[in-house]
C-alpha cells in the first residue's frame, strides 16, 4: 500500500525501478521494527551494528548480506527465507 502511493512520485518510481527489491526488503524491515515498537538503535544493538547502519538500510541507501538479513530476521524473531522464482 505504501509502496503504490510512493510509486506516484517520479523519483521514487524510477529510484524503485531501478532498486526494487532493495527497498522492498528496506521498507520490510522498517515494518517490522515498527511492529515490535523497537527504535532503530536497539535493532542495531541486538544485531551488533550501528544506528546509522540500520538507518541507511530502511532508506534503501545500504547493501545487504545475507548474514546480515539473517541477524535481523533474528532479532526479530523470525526465520529468513529467499525464493527465486
Amino acid at each position: 500500500e505504501y509502496i503504490n502511493r510512493q510509486l506516484k512520485n517520479k523519483d521514487f518510481k524510477n529510484d524503485f525501478t531501478e532498486f526494487g527489491k532493495q527497498l522492498e526488503v528496506s521498507y520490510l524491515i522498517l515494518k517490522l521494527r515498527k511492529q515490535k515498537k523497537m527504535s532503530q538503535l536497539e535493532l542495531a544493538q541486538k544485531i551488533g551494528t550501528t544506528q546509522s547502519n540500520i538507518a541507511r538500510l530502511e532508506s534503501g541507501k545500504e547493501n545487504f548480506t545475507i548474514g546480515f538479513l539473517n541477524k535481523i530476521a533474528v532479532a526479530f524473531d523470525r526465520e529468513l527465507k529467499i525464493l527465486i522464482k
